[in-house]
């Protein structure tokens, strides 16, 4: 039997989600999933979503690019509906719906001329679990066919697996306030990160997403947290690789 070349880059996907050091950064972890997701289906972009300790109130905490956020965290979290909301809040898979019926057939019918106006013409998305611990959800934004198939949601249910895995281990008991202790560190860091982002991407002339890119390889090259690097270029203290026109 033959091995395909994206058979191999899946194998590699799910070590890289599964296997980290001790002390990983979390959020580092949920946004190489959304970053193995795009790179292994045909999605154009995914988010991560979490759930508050009452299951309730979802909070959005990082995406693989800027559009997925902005659908997120604004649009849905205003309205009060739209897919990452359900499938968090249900624990189920969510299959490919897609966002360009009629209006009757629309399943959320506020949300969904807001996410074509963005480019966006369907959406899926797989819950993110612990055994008996739900966290929130790992969302699929799509903007043209051909959209993800049954076995590319599978792929996607055992990409947002291998990652809880990680989180699992780390926490060999986990308990859901446990998690989410790690979680709230996530949502406080990311405001750090996106005053880096901003930083950096008038400092070179960049997109945020170019930005994002050149923080989160320069930590990765030299084995630091991204967190602490993102604080660093915040208060200005800017590493002199970051400044270099080629990425």
């Amino acid at each position: 039997m033959s091995i395909t070349d994206r058979e191999i880059r899946i194998a590699h996907a799910v070590l890289d989600l599964t296997h980290r050091r001790a002390a990983f950064d979390v959020l580092e972890l949920l946004h190489d999933l959304t970053a193995q997701t795009v790179a292994l289906l045909p999605v154009r972009c995914a988010g991560i979503t979490v759930l508050d300790s009452e299951g309730i109130e979802a909070v959005y905490v990082t995406a693989s690019a800027d559009l997925c956020l902005a659908l997120e965290e604004e649009d849905q979290s205003e309205l009060n509906e739209g897919p990452c909301l359900d499938s968090a809040r249900s624990q189920r898979p969510l299959p490919v719906l897609s966002l360009t019926g009629p209006p009757g057939s629309i399943r959320w019918p506020r949300f969904a001329p807001r996410a074509r106006r963005a480019g966006v013409t369907a959406v899926a998305a797989v819950p993110l679990r612990l055994p008996q611990v739900p966290l929130g959800a790992l969302n699929l934004l799509m903007a043209e066919p051909p959209y993800p198939g049954s076995r590319d949601l599978r792929l996607a249910q055992a990409l947002a697996d291998a990652a809880s895995g990680a989180l699992a281990f780390r926490h060999e008991l986990a308990q859901k306030d446990q998690i989410l202790g790690q979680l709230q560190t996530v949502l406080d860091s990311r405001l750090v990160i996106e005053q880096a982002k901003g930083a950096l991407s008038v400092r070179l002339d960049v997109s945020l997403d170019e930005a994002f890119q050149r923080l989160r390889a320069h930590a990765r090259s030299r084995r630091h947290k991204l967190t602490e690097l993102s604080a660093q270029v915040a208060r200005g203290q800017v590493p002199a690789e970051l400044l270099d026109p080629t990425p």
